[in-house]
Order: structure tokens, then C-alpha cells, then sequence
């Protein structure tokens, strides 16, 4: 529909109301008006006639008991103030013109789902900074050995002649060294840089080396810019200090035909063991960019052992997925819809058995004669098929309480002001599987809970893999892209 056509029918509505009735519905030729009254508003739903009117004023309660969620007074204002959640809330009622099975609870849910986007970004994010930091670090080393044994050799002209007009360079003078800038060639000519910049063209300004000011993100995404120069001129990686590994990057370039597979682990396990509660929720979404490719089929290979509660969208023929694994529309004439992301299959998992429980955590605290604790705590992947990267656990402390780390494998900042120590291993895998931290601080064994674990991957929890795309008509295959993310939206001791 047009939006001059949506516009039509909703400047319609008003006079085709009668003053005094209590009817609900109003119909022309063409639609039917399904309307409630709110206050000094109308919700308003506009169907065709073919619809069936009670399944229409049951979606219209819903729609109306979704507002007082997000606005406080039923006014004109309000609902423009919000109306950016609504459209979200009401898009989780109706897909794709039909009804969702949801209830109010459920919607909540869904809505709430979205934020888990900002976190995943933010730890992508983190780690690329520390991945840059990494790299300037041992940048500036590289470059600063290469000068002194340049300056050695006199190989560096001097930022002035001397008296005698010779190109010595004063060694013992620190002061050199940290303001005299590199050539960009003398730094392509390395053996050992991880990168090197490109050639300037334009401009024959050099690069300095501790500069604070510099930007860390405007370094990732130069670094990022440049990623053909990088790897064309990356000679031999420098054997130093082992960079932090990040979450593998995804191929951002994306086909006409883009599956995402996106899964979000909620755990609660108890500090003296046990299971609180699990749950695992997973959505595979489909996005096509050219409208050659609508009428397709997803194939999968689904080796999941774990008794995972697969749903397929209602528009999605269940039986062809009952029986072949594939995922292809109802109406095979019919196509799927353009530039927009469509929920195809979702998936979920709620149990108490512990041995499907990916990562455990131990923590020991325990008091030390001293007015503190020694605190010992251990991980362990259970999973190993799965590859963790980017583990974090936190752990609390009270305010003011400054920690004495022991032994850490990996990395233990502590954030005085957020009064936490955060311990971050890169990656955990079946040859990583496990590590140890240990530390003491003033407090008591009660101060260390909750501990809060947030982690990345590009493997799946769940064995659900695509395996292929094809055509409906001929079953040829058909070129896509595909991504894959599986996080802890919540995963805690208590």
C-alpha cells in the first residue's frame, strides 16, 4: 500500500464515525475500520473484509493493552514522545500482515531483546581498543629500536646541521628520539611490523610517536580503512607479548541473501554449586536485497541432541521443516519480503540439568586471620566444541577496597571507581580450557557475589547449522552470507 493510500483511509475514518453508537467496527467497499476508544484517542486497526473480525478485536485489545506500558497519560503527545517503542511492540503483534501468537508477557520480552545489541557492540568495541593499544605499544618499541640502531649507523639525518655541518645525531639526548618524526618509508622498509601505514600521497606530514591525544577509535577505524595496505605490506608479525585476541570478524561484505544466526544465554548457578536457572533463546533472521532471490530455501543441518524447542514463522511450511529441514514459505509462489529482516525460525531451551551448563565457575573465598579473605577462582569449558573469546568475570568488592592479585592468567584491571576487578581471558578453547586467578583483599567472603561472566562467540550453542540456500523452482543453489553470534546476556554466581 502507498502511504497517499494509508493516508486516504485514515483521513476517511473520522467521518465515517456515527456520534452516539458504541459500534466497533465501520466498513466501506474496500476495508473495515476495527476501532477502540482511549480516552480522547482511537486504536485503530484497518483490515480487509475478508478478515475474521473476532481474531481483529482480540489483536486490537492487545495492541491497546500495550500502550499504558510506555506512556503514562493516553494523550496525543505522549504517544509521539514513544512512539518509537510502540512501533517496536507492535511489530512483535503482527508480522508480515498476520498475527503473532504472543501475549503481553512475551512482548515485553521481545522488546526488551534488542538491547542485548548495544552490549555485543560494546565488547566488540573494547576489544578492538585493546587490540590497538597492543599494537601502538609495541609499534612504538619497534620503531623506536629501529631509530636508535639507524642513529647508530648515522643513517638519521638531525632535525639541524651541527656546527661542523655533519648529519650526527645526539644518541644520549632522549628528547630526539621522542620528536624527530619517521618517514613513512623508512617504516615499510621494517622486517617485523604487525602493519605499516601506507604511502602518503597528498601530504608529506609524518606520524609521532607518543602522542596521548591521539584518538583511540579514529585509530581502529584507519586501521580498519586500511586493511588491503595492512595485509599487502605485513611482512612478519612481531614476537613480542601476544596480542589479545578479539572476536573473529565477520565478512562485512553481505550477499543478496544474508541469514544471521544469533543466540543469548541466560544462566544463574549458585556459589556452592547447583543450577538456578538456564535458558538459551536463538533466532535465525533472513534478509534479502534482490528480488530475483525471494523465492528460495534455507537447508540446515540440525544435530542438536539437547531437546531445543524449535518454531518456525507462521508464514514458514512446517511440515517441509518437520521432514527435510528447510525452511521455504507456505505459498511456494509467493516470495519472501525485500530489505527487511524476517524471523524464520527461533529456537529455545530452558533446563536444569547441569551438565549443559558451557562454562563453570568456582569461587573460594576464604578468610585469611587477617581481616581479609584469600580469594581462589577457577574455569573450566565444559562445552569444548564451543570457542570463547573475550571471557570476562567479574567480581565485586567493597568501596575503597583495593585487591593484591597473586596469579592471573590473562588480565586483571581494577576499576576503583566502579569498586570491581574484572578478570579477562582472550579466548577459552579445548586447548585453553581452563584457568586460575587468585588474590586477597579486605572483606568478607559475602562481598565477592554476585560474579557476572560475559563472553563472545562464532559458534553456535546450539548444533543448528546452514548448510545451503537453492531456488524453489529448480533447486539450483544460490550464493549467500551468513553470520553467526552466540553471547551470555546474563550469566551469574549468586
Amino acid at each position: 500500500m502507498s502511504k497517499a493510500r494509508i493516508e486516504g483511509l485514515l483521513a476517511a475514518f473520522p467521518k465515517l464515525m456515527s456520534s452516539g453508537k458504541q459500534h466497533t467496527f465501520v466498513e466501506t467497499e474496500s476495508v473495515r475500520y476495527v476501532y477502540q476508544p482511549l480516552e480522547k484517542l482511537y486504536m485503530l486497526l484497518i483490515t480487509t473484509k475478508a478478515s475474521n473480525i473476532l481474531e481483529d478485536l482480540e489483536t486490537l485489545r492487545l495492541f491497546s493493552r500495550v500502550i499504558p506500558d510506555y506512556c503514562r497519560t493516553m494523550e496525543e503527545s505522549e504517544i509521539a514522545d514513544n512512539a518509537f517503542h510502540l512501533i517496536f511492540a507492535f511489530d512483535e503483534i503482527v508480522a508480515l500482515g498476520y498475527r503473532e501468537s504472543v501475549n503481553l508477557a512475551q512482548i515485553r520480552t521481545f522488546v526488551e531483546m534488542d538491547s542485548h545489541e548495544e552490549k555485543v557492540y560494546q565488547a566488540v568495541r573494547q576489544t578492538q581498543e585493546r587490540e590497538a593499544k597492543n599494537k601502538m605499544r609495541e609499534k612504538a618499541k619497534e620503531l623506536q629500536r629501529q631509530r636508535m640502531e639507524a642513529a647508530k649507523k648515522g643513517g638519521i639525518k638531525g632535525s639541524s646541521y651541527g656546527a661542523s655541518g655533519g648529519f650526527g645525531v645526539n644518541v644520549s639526548s632522549s628528547a630526539a628520539f621522542s620528536t624527530t618524526p619517521i618517514a613513512v618509508d623508512s617504516m615499510e622498509n621494517s622486517s617485523k611490523p604487525s602493519y605499516s601505514m601506507p604511502k602518503a600521497s597528498s601530504s608529506n606530514k609524518a606520524m609521532k610517536l607518543g602522542g596521548k591525544s591521539r584518538d583511540v577509535d579514529m585509530f581502529v577505524d584507519q586501521l580498519k580503512s586500511e586493511g588491503e595496505h595492512i595485509s599487502a605490506l605485513q611482512q612478519k608479525p612481531v614476537a613480542s607479548v601476544g596480542p589479545i585476541k578479539s572476536l573473529p570478524p565477520q565478512n562485512e561484505h553481505t550477499e543478496d541473501v544474508h541469514l544471521k544466526q544469533e543466540e543469548r544465554m541466560l544462566v544463574v548457578i549458585g556459589r556452592d554449586g547447583g543450577l538456578r536457572s538456564f535458558e538459551l533463546h536463538g533466532l535465525v533472521t533472513l534478509r534479502i536485497s534482490n528480488e530475483k532471490f525471494g523465492r528460495i530455501k534455507v537447508l540446515l543441518h540440525n544435530h542438536d541432541e539437547k531437546g531445543i524447542q524449535l518454531q518456525t514463522h507462521p508464514n514458514v511450511d512446517k511440515e517441509l521443516f518437520k521432514t527435510r529441514n528447510q525452511i521455504g514459505l507456505k505459498n511456494a509462489s509467493k516470495a519472501f519480503p525485500l530489505l527487511t529482516d524476517v524471523g524464520v525460525l527461533k529456537w529455545r531451551l530452558q533446563t536444569q540439568d547441569e551438565n549443559l551448563i558451557p562454562l563453570t565457575i568456582n569461587c573460594w573465598p576464604s578468610e585469611n586471620g587477617q581481616g581479609g579473605c584469600d580469594v581462589n577462582i577457577e574455569f573450566e569449558l565444559i562445552n569444548e566444541s564451543l570457542e570463547l573469546n573475550d571471557l570476562c568475570i567479574t567480581i565485586p568488592l567493597p568501596h575503597g577496597v583495593s585487591p593484591v592479585v597473586i596469579e592471573c592468567e590473562g588480565e586483571c584491571p581494577y576499576d576503583s571507581r566502579k569498586s570491581h576487578l574484572q578478570w579477562r581471558v582472550p579466548i577459552v578453547d579445548k586447548n585453553t580450557k581452563s584457568g586460575a586467578l587468585e588474590f586477597s583483599a579486605k572483606a568478607t567472603p559475602e562481598d565477592f557475589f554476585p560474579l557476572t561472566v560475559s563472553f563472545a562467540s562464532r559458534k553456535p550453542y546450539a548444533e543448528i547449522f546452514i548448510s545451503e540456500v537453492v531456488n524453489v523452482d529448480d533447486e539450483s543453489p544460490v550464493k549467500y552470507s551468513s553470520e553467526v553470534l552466540f553471547f551470555a546476556e546474563k550469566y551469574e554466581i549468586v
